[in-house]
Order: structure tokens, then sequence, then C-alpha cells
């Protein structure tokens, strides 16, 4: 069986969008390797947790910001797909321009 994630917004917030994009991003990336996306609105307010079959991924409140998708695309993989290579989504950043 393929797993799931949940991400669990708060719609007081108005979180709906950013919780919808984050499940596109992560069907789109992991379509093979996961079951279900799941959006579930939050009886707790300021909620933004991302987690795989009860097991958390990301807390909003325990990390103080929301995820940039890079970090939490490499994090569900490396739960569900750790030999899987994210393309540009693995690449270190860059620290200025060197352009002159």
């Amino acid at each position: 069986m393929k797993p799931s994630v949940e991400i669990e917004y708060c719609p007081g917030c108005r979180w709906l969008l950013r919780a919808a994009w984050t499940a596109q991003e992560l069907l789109t990336t992991f379509e093979q390797e996961l079951g279900a996306v799941t959006l579930r609105p939050a009886e707790e307010g300021g909620r933004f947790q991302v987690s795989i079959d009860g097991q958390t991924v990301w807390d909003r409140k325990a990390e103080g910001r929301f995820p940039e998708m890079k970090e939490l695309k490499q994090r569900i993989r490396d739960q569900i797909a750790p030999e899987r290579d994210l393309g540009h989504s693995d690449a270190p950043a860059t620290e200025g321009n060197d352009a002159g």
C-alpha cells in the first residue's frame, strides 16, 4: 500500500490555498509513490502540519515558519523513496551571484 500524506491547515488563517498548492506540488512530484494527499481543516488555530501515514514531517509551529517546497519534498522523499533523485530540488543553494 502506498503512503498517504495529510496536510492539516488553519481555515481561519485562510491557508486552504497554501495547503492545496502544497498538495498539487506533492502529487505532481510523487505521483507514482503516493497513494493519496488529503487536506484537513485543523481545529487548532495557526496549524499547518504535513504528515505521512500519521508521522509528522513538517509542523509550522515547531519549525517557526512554513516549509520551502524544496525542503518539504526532500523530507517526504527521504521517507517514501530515499533513492529518488529530485533533480533541481536536490541541488545545493548557491550563495550570492558570481555573474559580475
